[in-house]
């Protein structure tokens, strides 16, 4: 904890934003930090809550020992909370951002509806470690003679990659993309997190000893059994990428895309890497957005930056209301209204909006979106159609499961009823000797706090695997 009365004394402070009006001119980081003043004293508003909800699973799946780190930063010791920060989190200053913090959700201050800034904390604690260089490469005094192959680059893979090294094991990881990051890079802009962040990490690790190997599609450019063959373990961290269909006619017009595709394309050129295709813009255009998650937003702040005439945001779901029921949602996430930065740049919101079909022009190019009001139950209001103009339809309505085709096809493991592949959340272990998966190609589409989790657990289930026994924490 922090101040004994510091609750009772401070008032909860957040980070700002740049003004809209400038920040849509840009695809940078926007946030204007907290000096170390204010930081210090909203670690102080951490109280003895007697059970603090905000590090179990309900409020932080990497388990940060957040009132610890509160408290060291409360007492001014900075390099402490970076190692405490660090000991349950390989990579804070990517939750730091991109978090939607269900810490907060669980704190016991947010009965009051006043939690502890817990992710401006987090990301202040993590960009200090890193400035001051606090943050260095952790290399294994021992070689155990084992080879794991690690297949994909976002959290979940760079996070199993970082402990194993530490241990000792040579790592190898392979990635279908240019550059690690797997979503973090392609799929986050660049206004939310900037990839420096991961290029600062992958240098680390490779100090570490890990070996990346990119511009590998397994399953494509080279077999699975490759990797079995000359590897003790292979772990498949590929992540969760078919999208879900809409469920309506006209999805295969022109200007009809899926939101991944539109926004790799443009973390590519923000990143000054190839574009090919189709390029997709939404410049000068009427812009919809099917969809309701963190995925829909990153589509409306990346089509404001670009320059659309309008952008609308369809979401089946009813309007939730503005402020939740404590006594029946706390400390799990609430369902209430909430507004990204994104969405806070301008966006029109359309709640209990179902898709009945993408209109086409004269020339099978999307020229509206035909929309009808639906109940609870999702079901058509009489009477109830309107037409959206739209010449970018984006379609974000999340991912239904990893791709079978290659890798999976090519493996023969067993999956679960929704088409992940199959392991159970302690060993890690696929039907397949030897073959291991963690995060979202698991669990299916998930946050990055739970890919980071389950990387550092299969880890772990690996090298005890491997070696009999681990020192690495679960």
């Amino acid at each position: 904890m922090g101040k004994v009365t510091g609750f009772l004394e401070i008032a909860r402070q957040e980070q700002g934003y740049e003004p809209v009006s400038h920040r849509v001119r840009h695809n940078r980081e926007f946030t204007l930090a907290l000096g170390e003043t204010d930081l210090r004293n909203q670690a102080a508003r951490c109280m003895d809550c007697g059970v603090p909800y905000c590090h179990g699973d309900t409020g932080c799946p990497v388990h940060n020992q957040i009132p610890d780190w509160n408290d060291l930063v409360y007492q001014d010791d900075w390099e402490a909370a970076a190692r405490d920060l660090h000991s349950t989190n390989n990579f804070p200053e990517f939750t730091g951002r991109i978090c939607p913090a269900p810490c907060e959700e669980a704190c016991t201050l947010n009965l009051e509806d006043v939690p502890v800034a817990i992710k401006t904390i987090e990301q202040a604690i993590a960009d200090k470690a890193i400035r001051a260089g606090w943050v260095h490469p952790q290399i294994s005094a021992k070689r155990t003679g084992k080879r794991v192959a690690i297949v994909g680059a976002g959290p979940a893979g760079l996070a199993a990659a970082q402990q194993l090294a530490r241990v000792g094991h040579e790592v190898h990881v392979y990635e279908r993309e240019a550059k690690a990051g797997g979503l973090l890079r392609y799929g986050i802009p660049d206004f939310k997190m900037e990839k420096h962040h991961i290029n600062f990490r992958q240098s680390q690790m490779e100090a570490e000893g890990v070996v990346f190997h990119f511009g590998e599609n397994i399953g494509v450019s080279r077999p699975l059994s490759d990797l079995r063959d000359h590897h003790d373990a292979v772990l498949l961290c590929g992540g969760a990428e078919h999208p879900r269909h809409p469920g309506c006619a006209g999805t295969e017009l022109g200007g009809v895309h899926y939101a991944m595709p539109y926004l790799i394309q443009q973390n590519r050129r923000t990143g000054g890497e190839r574009v090919t295709g189709e390029p997709i813009l939404a410049t000068g255009k009427h812009v919809v957005v099917i969809g309701g998650g963190d995925t829909a937003s990153d589509c409306v702040g990346t089509a404001v930056r670009q320059g659309a005439l309008s952008v609308t945001q369809l979401d089946i779901r009813p309007q939730p209301p503005l402020k939740e029921d404590k006594l029946t949602s706390w400390p799990n996430w609430a369902i209430k209204m909430r507004t990204s930065s994104s969405q806070a740049e301008g966006v029109n919101r359309e709640f209990a909006a179902g898709t009945v079909e993408i209109v086409a022009d004269e020339n099978g190019h999307a020229r509206g979106v035909q929309c009808t009001r639906v109940g609870i139950d999702r079901q058509p209001i009489a009477q109830s159609d309107f037409l959206l103009p739209a010449e970018l339809v984006l379609l974000a309505i999340g991912f239904a499961h990893p791709v079978h085709e290659g890798m999976l096809a090519q493996l023969g493991a067993n999956l679960d009823p929704r088409g992940n592949l199959l392991a159970d959340p302690f060993s890690y272990r696929t039907s397949v000797a030897g073959i291991y998966t963690a995060g979202d190609m698991r669990r299916g589409q998930s946050l990055v706090v739970w890919a980071i989790r389950e990387g550092r657990q299969a880890a772990r289930a690996i090298d005890l695997d491997l070696m009999g026994a681990t020192s690495l924490p679960r």
